[in-house]
């Protein structure tokens, strides 16, 4: 692994970055694809935090709701400059790694689909179910951080706590699967 993320693999030759216009570009793209993952995924929470879920019974250690907010806003903004870091780097094999993401992108838009949208139609089930994704959720961002560690140092750091976040989030998953 390179020391410095910038570099290229030993013996490679350095591709030099992309004109600036178009790492812009692409850094605005990652952020979009984040707001609207963002976006997409509170409709469900807004729709319940006033119905089952505020009723709901909920782990003692659960932060406040302005702290979830904080947190997914700054870990959004993490994941995004994590894929462009890697999207950038040239030299490396980097497709295998972006299609991990996609992959962390769908199951963390079908986490708040689950667990906030689908319990008042399946109840706990839909609180289980929202378990395994998360859990899968938990894995794919953990491979995430394992491709993207090699291509970009930075990178992979600035996934890990996006990773602590959702084992974090697990937990309290757990909690309200169990308790309601």
């Amino acid at each position: 692994m390179p020391a410095n993320p910038q570099e290229s693999a030993p013996g490679v030759p350095s591709p030099g970055p992309a004109p600036w216009a178009r790492q812009i570009a692409a850094l605005l793209g990652f952020l979009a694809v984040s707001w609207v993952v963002a976006t997409l995924g509170s409709v469900p929470i807004i729709l319940n935090s006033n119905g089952w879920y505020a009723l709901a019974e909920k782990a003692p250690w659960t932060p406040p709701g302005w702290l979830f907010r904080s947190a997914w806003t700054a870990l959004y903004a993490a994941m995004a400059v994590a894929a462009w870091l890697v999207w950038r780097q040239r030299a490396f094999p980097r497709r295998d790694a972006l299609k991990v993401y996609a992959v962390l992108i769908v199951l963390n838009l079908a986490w708040p689909m689950t667990f906030f949208g689908m319990y008042p139609m399946m109840g706990t089930a839909a609180l289980w179910l929202a378990l395994l994704i998360i859990t899968a959720h938990a894995a794919t961002a953990t491979v995430t951080v394992l491709r993207f560690g090699p291509i970009s140092t930075s990178a992979g750091l600035l996934m890990l706590p996006y990773v602590s976040w959702l084992v974090f989030s697990a937990s309290l998953n757990v909690y309200a699967a169990l308790n309601n």
